[in-house]
């Protein structure tokens, strides 16, 4: 009998994906290598240039500026990533129980994140600098009457819209998560008298571990690189208060003529990402064999 099965790939394929792989190399890979080439050399952008080595990178380590960044974003994307992923994990088991207009309420929850950060983070500015100090006013609560996003506590209101927009699509990841546990686990589990936060901790958690996983990972890699939020709600102020590692980028190497130096910082920030997020594949895989 003749062998159909044939290993070559058909050439309709190789027309799908390859204008993708093009233009991926074109406008991602192309000048992500011309960034690591420039951080080795004293451009500002513009005119001529000339190799400096590894100068730009050790002065990384000596940029108070930087190293402020550096810290707000770790505390900013830690604080977020907790805060998410609670969240979402309540709102997923809310939304995944018996409940009236279930699916509506699903519907309602992602909302936030069909909209563009940007968008979101104007309309909370307008939110926070207008409507809440007049409600403050109004009810004669101090702490209400000052515009949080110019104060020392400003981080805290891009923290508020960024768990608000984030939320919805961890959401839609736990909840996929637990609809594929088989109910019948449950059932054998209350007979045996399993209710509660131990049937969550020893069936529910175990069963969704790979996309709590997931979601870990994309948070932190989301909110190391926050920008959109920053910039439309603060722009990194007051001061530098608020400024993340991707805003001070911005800033810096675009606006203020450090193109080489801030191409630096940002493979540093590469590389750090790229860390994190591999340790936490590798925990979050030996955490899953755990409960296998």
């Amino acid at each position: 009998m003749k062998n159909t099965y044939t290993s070559k790939v058909h050439p309709v394929y190789w027309i799908m994906i390859l204008p993708m792989v093009v233009l991926f190399f074109l406008f991602h890979t192309t000048p992500f290598l011309q960034g690591i080439f420039y951080s080795f050399t004293d451009w500002k952008g513009y005119g001529i240039w000339k190799v400096v080595g590894l100068r730009n990178y050790l002065q990384v380590f000596k940029d108070p500026s930087i190293q402020s960044s550096y810290l707000f974003t770790f505390k900013f994307a830690l604080t977020a990533t907790i805060l998410v992923n609670v969240l979402s994990l309540l709102l997923a088991c809310a939304l995944n129980s018996k409940i009236y207009f279930k699916n509506f309420l699903r519907a309602v929850y992602f909302i936030p994140y069909i909209l563009g950060t940007l968008i979101i983070s104007y309309v909370f500015r307008f939110i926070f600098s207008n409507i809440i100090p007049d409600i403050g006013r109004a009810l004669d609560i101090q702490a209400l009457k000052v515009n949080i996003l110019g104060t020392e506590h400003a981080w805290l209101g891009i923290l508020i819209v960024t768990v608000w927009q984030s939320c919805a699509f961890n959401t839609l990841i736990y909840l996929s998560g637990l609809q594929s546990i088989n109910p019948d686990i449950y059932e054998a589990a209350a007979i045996d008298g399993a209710e509660g936060l131990y049937r969550f901790a020893k069936i529910t958690f175990p069963a969704i571990a790979p996309f709590f996983t997931i979601n870990l990972v994309l948070c932190v890699r989301n909110f190391l690189m926050a920008f959109d939020q920053i910039m439309g709600l603060t722009s990194g102020g007051p001061g530098i208060s608020t400024t993340t590692i991707s805003v001070l980028l911005y800033k810096r190497g675009f606006q203020g003529g450090q193109f080489a130096y801030q191409s630096a910082n940002a493979v540093m920030l590469f590389v750090i990402v790229m860390i994190i997020s591999l340790v936490q594949l590798k925990l979050g895989e030996n955490k899953e064999k755990k409960y296998e």
